[in-house]
């Protein structure tokens, strides 16, 4: 591990601020609430890497890259098998973010546990002997990092652009998660930053029907666990990478679109980015969560029958509407449902839930969710996009019914956004995620090691809870 305290290029940058802040960020000055909320974070991720470890499109990963990259010893998550550093890296992320159950920044839209935690375990293996505390600052300076990155950016203008977004920033996510584990001095954490910005990348045509959707964040996860160990070993990075001209990472990504370095280092260690990072309760894409939100409010106003509605029409911003919207048609795979707010819609108006059963093959598959897809719509509401950032998930979701009423809902910001998700209710979505496929004693002892993480000594015990094999979902 580093052990010098050697200067960033430029102090005074974005960059240098940036990596002299993690450089020397202690637990102790991390609010009591931040701890916490980072916490529950880490918990949401188990159960969504458990949920994702045996789909299909994750069994057939695991079998594809561990044939490639071999044995090894590190975990790969639900499955009792090992591989190398990087792959596990790969695989647990790709599990994390398999089923779109996992977390979400509003503002700088990016999957943060399916970058940060295969970084974090990886490294942990491989230096072992490494505290709870570690870990959990870890995470904790990387929750900070990713969504900051993706401000700086604009957030969301990259998705209407194409890019996946989260892909993009996450690489620094992972790098900031596994150089604390490695020590990283402020220089190092320069190189590190410099080295997962030129790594960066996920093209988001892969929402319709590619399972390689599923392994974006995974990629940026390795990705960022090589800068970071490359850094710590003294492969030098980008220097400035977040202030460059000419090939830096805010001006190639942000050509074109005035990016906004000061987003990074905005009130860093007094504004925390950790307490804003959503726990979704769907099983959808972010921008589906405030039209099911709006659904679901319609619903208690009146039963929602399918032979009794003639239209739906929703309303979304630029973002949303670009992200969440085309005609579907059959065959649909589950990414593609996961992403499409007619689906999403049809499927909760059916079944009066969005979570892992409404998006299995089997239910997709069903006439009754095509025969209603057709009635439903979706337009882009220009006047959305005008009051900035913070609209990019108002929804306005009309109904129209047979006896010629109709009913309506505007959502300006979906329920996770408008008031984060308790931690009673998080961990309540994670049991009920895990109780089909893992050992109810197994998962108490998951929940008492994760929310009492600063006790281990080290993780040797969470880790090997987390090895264990899973049942798969769908059977």
């Amino acid at each position: 591990m580093a052990t010098a305290n050697r200067p960033t290029t430029d102090p005074e940058g974005v960059t240098g601020t940036l990596s002299a802040w993690l450089a020397q960020l202690s637990l102790d000055d991390v609010p009591e609430a931040v701890r916490e909320r980072a916490k529950y974070l880490l918990l949401d991720g188990i159960g969504c890497a458990f949920v994702g470890a045996k789909l299909p499109w994750s069994a057939l990963a695991v079998e594809a890259v561990t044939r490639f990259e071999g044995r090894g010893e590190k975990t790969i998550i639900g499955w009792g098998r090992t591989t190398a550093g990087p792959a596990a890296a790969l695989l647990n992320g790709t599990f994390i973010q398999g089923f779109e159950l996992d977390d979400f920044h509003p503002l700088g839209p990016l999957h943060s546990a399916s970058l940060i935690i295969p970084s974090l375990l990886a490294c942990a293996e491989e230096l072992e002997n490494v505290s709870g505390s570690a870990f959990l600052l870890g995470a904790i300076k990387a929750f900070e990092v990713g969504p900051r990155v993706g401000m700086a950016l604009h957030g969301a203008e990259m998705l209407s652009r194409g890019w996946h977004s989260g892909a993009v920033f996450g690489t620094h996510a992972s790098a900031v998660a596994a150089g604390s584990l490695l020590g990283l001095d402020p220089a190092g954490y320069e190189d590190a930053l410099g080295l997962a910005g030129t790594q960066s990348a996920g093209l988001m045509a892969a929402q319709y029907e590619a399972m390689c959707k599923r392994m974006h964040h995974g990629m940026a996860s390795r990705n960022g666990l090589y800068a970071a160990h490359l850094a710590a070993a003294g492969y030098t990075g980008i220097k400035r990478v977040f202030e460059r001209e000419y090939g830096g990472f805010l001006s190639v990504f942000g050509e074109g679109h005035a990016p906004d370095s000061s987003q990074i280092t905005r009130e860093l260690g007094e504004s925390w980015e950790t307490q804003r990072i959503v726990v979704k309760p769907y099983a959808a894409m972010g921008a589906l969560h405030a039209p099911l939100d709006a659904l679901f409010e319609i619903a208690a106003r009146r039963p929602l029958r399918a032979d009794e509605i003639v239209k739906v029409d929703v309303d979304m911003s630029h973002a949303a509407y670009h992200h969440g919207w085309w005609k579907v048609e059959r065959p649909l795979e589950p990414i593609g449902a996961q992403m499409n707010v007619a689906y999403a819609l049809a499927v909760a108006i059916l079944d009066g839930a969005a979570m892992v059963a409404q998006f299995s093959p089997q239910r997709i598959a069903e006439d009754d969710v095509w025969a209603l897809i057709p009635k439903i719509e979706a337009h882009h509401d220009a006047g959305f996009d005008k009051a900035g950032a913070t609209s990019r998930g108002a929804t306005r979701v009309r109904i129209r019914f047979t006896d010629g009423t109709t009913e309506e809902c505007f959502t300006a910001v979906s329920r996770g956004i408008l008031s984060p998700i308790p931690g009673d209710e998080v961990l309540a979505k994670f049991r009920t995620l895990t109780r089909d496929i893992v050992d109810s004693r197994r998962i108490g002892r998951i929940e008492d090691c994760v929310l009492n993480i600063e006790r281990l000594g080290d993780l040797k015990e969470l880790t090997g809870l987390l090895a264990e094999p899973v049942e798969p979902v769908f059977r």
